[in-house]
């Protein structure tokens, strides 16, 4: 797994999954701060607008088995990983490395590229 490195290009067609997407649709429902609220909701309605995201399909459903064994391998509860998982299990069927600003989230996957890029929106 790579740490930040600033010289490490952004894919020129940056992709989104539909996983990812339903975790964004839950952010704004989970805080009780409106603001807070409305910046998650503008993110995810932004990611909506600016995508037509990769599907969770059949080679997906497939790649998921390998990653949840090697999640277990590596001592992690699969169960607590699930959506990390599914975007691990997206990007492995595709054989896309996955740009993420939580790269400990993927760790113990075997085969999935990690590349991890800062957090736009830091808390």
């Amino acid at each position: 797994m790579d740490e930040f490195d600033a010289d490490v290009p952004m894919p020129g067609s940056p992709l989104i999954s539909t996983i990812t997407l339903a975790e964004l649709s839950v952010g704004p429902l989970t805080t009780p701060d409106a603001e807070e609220q409305s910046e998650r909701q503008h993110q995810l309605q932004e990611a909506e607008a600016s995508f037509d995201p990769i599907p969770f399909d059949r080679a997906a459903a497939r790649a998921f088995g390998q990653v949840s064994a090697s999640l277990r391998r590596a001592g992690r509860k699969t169960s607590a990983r699930t959506y990390d998982a599914m975007i691990a299990a997206i990007a492995i069927s595709r054989g896309l490395p996955l740009f993420t600003c939580n790269p400990l989230d993927f760790e113990g996957i075997d085969g999935l590229e990690v590349i991890a890029v800062p957090n736009p929106h830091p808390s």
